[in-house]
């Protein structure tokens, strides 16, 4: 099984975001296709002391009950995205802007800032090499160019079919359209500095997220030696 290809796509100008200990903190977006196993990679690199900021998470914690947010949206979206206890029925919500692209924009304007800057804050308290910004959309939002790298998890879409399947319950119609609105494969490699396959097992995978690690922990402390202060 081939590791994570480097220096595959742009190559960001490497932006000394904190210095601490020696190393300049990279900013590293992660993405890939639904079902692609971002979720694998993320507990890996936890399990090897990298913070992760999770913009799912993250979106769910800035659309909790009594945030300002479930106002706007219902606001947006109409009084019956909110349940009786003041949550956001995230099924409804999902329903109304699938569809509706000018709706689904207007929602992304009230979450996404409000998902940056809380991630933002997070990083900004960071002391490791380098921190990991796991961002489904990052591709289809714009967001690419914010970070010194984009890791891309690559699977075959047949693949990425079954294991949402399996997991979540969804049909192959469901999946489809979903997999059909996200960024195409191309796209994402073209965004990519660094790719990593999972088409094979969980110790394939593993093995490549450790040669990216020792990368990018490499690339922060040689970064830190030539930053200009």
């Amino acid at each position: 099984m081939a590791g994570p290809v480097m220096g595959y796509g742009p190559q960001p100008v490497l932006s000394c975001n904190r210095r601490t200990l020696g190393i300049c903190m990279l900013r590293v977006a992660l993405t890939g296709g639904i079902g692609s196993g971002k979720t694998a990679v993320s507990d890996y690199l936890e399990t090897l002391g990298v913070m992760v900021l999770d913009a799912d998470r993250y979106a769910h914690q800035v659309t909790a009950k009594g945030e300002d947010a479930v106002t706007e949206i219902a606001n947006l979206l109409g009084p019956t995205v909110v349940d009786a206890d003041g949550h956001l029925d995230r099924a409804a919500v999902r329903e109304l802007v699938f569809a509706d692209p000018k709706k689904r924009a207007a929602l992304e304007s009230i979450v996404h800032p409000r998902v940056r800057h809380e991630m933002n804050e997070a990083a900004s308290r960071a002391t490791g090499p380098y921190v990991i910004f796991s961002i489904p959309l990052l591709i289809e939002t714009g967001q690419a160019g914010n970070f010194d790298r984009v890791v891309v998890v690559e699977t075959a879409r047949q693949l990425r079919a079954e294991r949402v399947l399996e997991r979540s319950g969804l049909d192959q119609q469901a999946f489809s359209s979903i997999d059909n609105a996200q960024a195409s494969d191309t796209d994402r490699r073209n965004a990519a500095t660094d790719l990593l396959n999972n088409d094979g097992s969980l110790d394939a995978l593993h093995a490549q997220i450790d040669a990216l690690h020792d990368r990018l922990t490499t690339l922060s402390r040689e970064q830190a030696k030539t930053a200009d202060y």
